[in-house]
């Protein structure tokens, strides 16, 4: 019973939390980071202040959250395997894709944007946080496949560079300055696919898996 009823508050705990990270997007958005007060974000999402400042002490740790979760991957796969570098960044590719496609994607990068000149730390964190970590582990993935032999790379940073680049100029930036900005699920695999066969027929090893 003491299980169930454990279950139960880590969930009620859990919708409150995603109750006050989109409160508290919203309100950033619409107020800025400086003006909106955590007991304004209270307020806004339904819960106690007492609720709020257990979960998020402060304003920069609600911030942190709202960077993590805007970066957390959808099925929270692990990295693919080495072996065969098609496939495995065509994972990579269909993730990150999924992931800039996500609209609080778009509203944490205006956040930062925004508060940029008075508060650089929030630039920090979203760089700390979220697009760096997220960085290493695709930086590692292509790691792994050159050990393993089936690609041959000089700078794994230039190229994992490359290829989220090349899905990011197509599928995020666009949306970012132009609000109506769509791109269809098909559009967005063609252009997946792309980067994928670009990389491999930059970096493949002759005769490795994948080619």
């Amino acid at each position: 019973m003491s299980r169930v009823v454990t279950t139960y508050h880590q969930r009620v705990a859990q919708e409150k939390r995603a109750l006050i990270v989109a409160a508290a997007t919203a309100l950033f958005l619409e107020s800025g980071y400086d003006r909106t007060s955590l007991a304004l974000i209270a307020e806004r999402s339904g819960v106690s202040r007492a609720t709020l400042f257990k979960q998020f002490p402060s304003k920069a740790a609600l911030f942190d959250a709202i960077v993590t979760e805007s970066w957390s991957t959808a099925d929270e796969g692990e990295t693919p395997p080495a072996g065969n570098v098609v496939d495995g960044l065509g994972t990579i590719g269909r993730r990150y894709a999924e992931l800039l496609s996500r609209p609080q994607m778009t509203d944490l990068f205006r956040i930062v944007i925004a508060e940029l000149p008075r508060f650089p730390e929030l630039a920090h964190a979203q760089f700390s946080h979220g697009k760096m970590p997220y960085f290493e582990s695709v930086r590692g993935y292509l790691l792994a496949e050159h050990e393993a032999g089936t690609v041959r790379i000089e700078d794994v940073d230039v190229a994992a560079t490359q290829f989220l680049g090349m899905i990011s100029n197509y599928v995020f930036w666009p949306k970012l300055l132009v609000p109506d900005w769509e791109v269809s699920a098909v559009r967005i695999a063609q252009v997946v696919d792309e980067a994928v066969k670009t990389i491999a027929a930059r970096y493949g090893a002759t005769g490795a898996s994948g080619e």
